[in-house]
């Protein structure tokens, strides 16, 4: 029965978190921007168990309202989360990375315990030295990736002068239902189930793909492990798969009629060229393991998104007539 906080509750991952520890009876309240169901439409089934806690962290008054519900474990997962875009949005995508983790832990301090959940984008470039461990010296290459990272200094230094019980996560993709179609799978997965062209770069870059559940297990771990203070975890599956394997796979999986044009885009001059990760200090720590292979995680995307779909072209439903 602890009161846990999960910062961004409504976004992707936030949202399965969500889910999970409301099934698990426990007390979950969550920020979001916009007290509004209809914003926050992936929650929308349980959202009278939630309590909602209208805040943009950026704004220091607005996340004084989070001392009311007075959390036991806060899950930080609040971000602005488009790689690309942060190129663009710098200032929007710093400010809501750096700014807003600086506020919430200035501001809340009599916690159980705090997890940032960092991303595996702080690693950047590693001259193709996979995987990828906690021991190597962070190289961001994006705004996001840098907002993300600096979080982490923050939090270290909470944990180093405060003596605050921190832990960071550093999770490795993720995918999935409820997922935004800006990121890939969900992306080429429409796409195919719509017989559209998919263009993609050469595609001999690389990626490491877990089902959303597998890392929400891993964050369950991390909360639950008195062994995991104060210190930095990567959780993630170690296997990595070529963006075009990946493509062909979905194309596959689907019978999709969709015409593949592999090589018809110019490869970002930002993307990093392979990424994989090694948990096995936080399989040490908390002996966990991912549970879902990733095909049939990819399987299960797959159906979900077909009836994502069916609902979108039902006039009858609710998402037609949202949408």
């Amino acid at each position: 029965m602890k009161k846990i906080l999960i910062t961004g509750g409504s976004g992707f991952i936030g949202s399965h978190l969500t889910r999970y520890f409301v099934k698990a009876n426990a007390k979950v309240a969550i920020t979001t921007k916009y007290n509004s169901i209809f914003d926050n439409i992936r929650l929308a089934d349980i959202w009278n168990n939630i309590t909602v806690i209208e805040s943009d962290l950026r704004n220091i008054d607005a996340v004084k309202k989070i001392k009311k519900f007075n959390p036991d474990i806060i899950f930080h997962l609040a971000a602005y989360n488009d790689v690309g875009g942060s190129f663009e949005n710098h200032s929007e995508s710093l400010n809501s990375n750096i700014i807003a983790t600086a506020n919430l832990l200035e501001t809340i301090d009599n916690y159980e315990q705090f997890i940032y959940i960092s991303t595996s984008e702080v690693y950047g470039y590693q001259n193709n030295k996979v995987p990828f461990v906690e021991t190597m010296k962070p190289q961001p290459i994006s705004p996001y990736s840098i907002g993300k990272f600096s979080g982490e200094l923050y939090a270290n230094m909470h944990m180093s002068f405060y003596k605050r019980p921190i832990k960071i996560i550093r999770p490795f993709n993720a995918f999935g239902p409820w997922q935004s179609m800006k990121a890939v799978i969900p992306e080429i997965i429409i796409k195919c189930l719509k017989g559209e062209d998919i263009k993609t770069t050469e595609g001999i870059q690389t990626r490491e793909f877990n089902y959303v559940e597998n890392l929400i297990s891993g964050f369950v771990f991390c909360a639950k492990s008195k062994k995991t203070f104060n210190n930095i975890y990567n959780i993630g599956s170690n296997q990595e798969i070529k963006i075009r394997d990946l493509t062909k796979l979905i194309h596959r999986l689907t019978r999709s009629k969709s015409k593949l044009m592999i090589g018809a885009l110019k490869k970002r001059k930002t993307d990093i060229s392979r990424m994989k990760s090694n948990y096995s200090k936080f399989n040490k720590a908390t002996q966990w393991r991912p549970a879902i292979k990733f095909i049939n995680g990819l399987k299960m995307t797959i159906e979900w998104y077909k009836d994502y779909l069916r609902l979108l072209e039902d006039k009858k439903s609710v998402f037609f007539k949202l949408f």
